[in-house]
């Protein structure tokens, strides 16, 4: 159960055997895709891509291939159909759950999270059953293993940058801002020495609620299959840790 409500595999799998690699890169490659078609391939003025590039980048994705997914968000070069989209559930113990992905067949990635879910005790619910529960906010991870800074002076750095609030994972501060806010938060931070793991848009649960230990179980094991999903990029819960 890794973050508040953030199950993020990806900083987990730097190490991760080729065929993990290989999913790995086809999910940025989507994520890739989908922000240059909706803002053009220029990482200058479109932050969102930048962010993704720099994502990339950072699990050592090779540039020809992220080159590669810019072309076909743009055009320049044919590609899948791809689409984003957002199913809501419930998992084991209650737990709500915003799943994020991107498909080339809608039905298709419906039916196949619908099957995950139902077999590892979660149901996927209507749209807006759940959603009301988060917030949209932008997401910085700072690994402050990486910083000579103390934490207190890492959360003052980041409300004074402009976050609306901070969390931990072990290590990792996660920094919480507006949706405008986000692109000048992280400037921010980068300006005064602190250089972010990733920075993206999220959902944040207004409110956590404890889970035994054996539906915390079922939940990882929940994600894990859900994470092996081609088509699925992020997973949200309100489960605390």
């Amino acid at each position: 159960m890794s973050g508040h409500s953030h199950w993020a595999s990806i900083k987990h799998k730097k190490g991760a055997a080729d065929a993990k690699r290989s999913k790995l890169f086809s999910k940025l490659a989507r994520e890739i895709t989908i922000a240059a078609r909706e803002g053009g391939g220029d990482i200058t003025f479109n932050s969102k891509l930048r962010m993704m590039v720099d994502k990339a980048k950072s699990l050592n994705m090779p540039m020809e291939n992220i080159e590669r997914s810019i072309k076909k968000g743009t055009g320049e070069i044919e590609g899948e159909q791809l689409e984003p989209i957002i199913i809501e559930a419930y998992g084991p113990g209650g737990v709500s759950l915003i799943i994020e992905g991107i498909t080339d067949n809608k039905n298709r990635t419906l039916g196949e999270v619908k099957k995950i879910l139902n077999e590892r005790g979660g149901k996927m619910v209507a749209e807006g059953a759940v959603k009301w529960m988060f917030d949209r906010k932008g997401i910085i991870e700072i690994d402050t293993s990486k910083s000579d800074k103390t934490k207190d002076d890492l959360e003052m750095l980041a409300i004074e940058s402009g976050a609306v609030d901070t969390s931990w994972d072990n290590e990792t501060l996660e920094v919480h801002t507006n949706l405008e806010d986000l692109e000048k938060v992280r400037k921010a931070l980068e300006e005064a020495g602190i250089q972010a793991e990733s920075a993206s848009l999220g959902w944040i649960a207004k409110e956590n609620i404890e889970i035994g230990e054996k539906d915390k179980e079922n939940c990882q094991k929940l994600f894990e299959a859900l994470d092996e999903n081609d088509a699925v990029q992020e997973i949200y819960s309100n489960a605390k840790e």
